[in-house]
């Protein structure tokens, strides 16, 4: 039988193993703060569904573009159940995903960012950090890239959730997690990992640089930032501050230029920094499916120029970047 539902025990214990025993108490106390039913009104019913999903052997499929779980034996799988279960913790943003032989095609083809990343990266034996990490799939494909330890913050409960019907069926327990915190919960001391990932985060915060200190602290000297944000197409050392909504989102704060990301990364400690891509976001990359009903990319973009947001800003173009922790 699987452990149960939201349980961290063993991720206290691995944490604890690994000398990060302040950092596991802080994760305990959080973790019993928000996964109460009266933190959030559905943990209830996710808990109920997580239930209902089919007890039988699996395995993992972690070296394609979909993170798989394969049943040992598909026939005994009823997939039209299975669907209506999954289907409680709509929506499904991060992926592709296929749990049991169902395909969960998901808001995001995460898959594409992971191509953009992984040539550049050595996950082999590194221990891993993902701040806002959504409901895990990044965390499965590192693992499946050899990172012998990979544990994602995230404050939605929904991504935790979802994150939770996948450990389910996962053997080794100690070696993925997902806790919801956020940037500002982390230690600022902590010094423990060798990758720290921050992607689609730090537009969001009010305080991007203080974003940056504590992704910096979370590495051990000479570790490695991967960070992927919204960015400014101006080519100059400037920063975009919407007037009220950008992409009908409120929480965007600053969006800057490549240049002007690199400075902040220079003056947060951080040096051989790395501009992997530059890419325009593409309604083939971001969609509408009938696992994400709400609206998406389409919706925030002008229909008479998809060059432009609904308010008149450049769409969003994203910059993907690494860079070196100082010692």
């Amino acid at each position: 039988m699987p452990a149960g539902f939201l349980d961290r025990q063993q991720l206290l214990s691995a944490l604890r193993s690994m000398s990060m025993g302040q950092f596991a108490e802080r994760i305990e106390s959080l973790c019993k703060q928000k996964f109460q039913p009266e933190h959030h009104g559905n943990l209830t019913g996710w808990e109920v569904a997580w239930n209902k999903l089919p007890d039988l052997a699996a395995r993992f499929q972690l070296d394609e573009d979909a993170v798989r779980v394969v049943a040992s034996e598909p026939d005994q799988v009823p997939l039209a159940e299975l669907r209506e279960v999954l289907m409680q913790f709509h929506p499904w943003r991060k992926g592709p995903l296929e749990l049991l032989g169902l395909p969960i095609d998901t808001e995001w083809r995460s898959n594409w960012k992971w191509k953009r990343l992984e040539p550049h990266l050595d996950f082999r034996g590194r221990r891993v950090l993902d701040v806002g990490s959504g409901n895990g799939y990044y965390g499965w494909k590192m693992l499946g890239a050899g990172a012998s330890f990979v544990l994602g913050c995230e404050p939605f409960l929904l991504s935790v959730a979802q994150f939770e019907v996948f450990r389910r069926y996962w053997p080794e327990a100690e070696r993925h997690w997902v806790v919801p915190l956020a940037d500002v919960d982390l230690p600022r001391d902590l010094a423990k990992f060798d990758i720290t990932f921050s992607m689609g985060v730090l537009y969001h915060r009010p305080n991007p640089i203080e974003h940056l200190q504590i992704l910096a602290s979370t590495l051990k000297p000479g570790g490695l930032l991967v960070l992927e944000t919204i960015v400014h197409e101006s080519g100059g050392f400037d920063v975009l501050v919407p007037e009220d909504r950008y992409a009908k989102m409120r929480n965007v704060w600053f969006i800057p230029s490549v240049e002007m990301l690199q400075r902040w990364l220079r003056r947060t400690g951080f040096r051989e920094i790395k501009l992997l891509d530059v890419s325009r976001t593409t309604t083939a990359e971001q969609r509408q499916t009938e696992w994400m009903r709400f609206e998406s990319l389409a919706d925030f973009l002008d229909p008479s120029d998809s060059n432009k947001t609904i308010e008149g800003y450049a769409a969003p173009t994203r910059a993907l970047l690494v860079a070196q922790r100082a010692a």
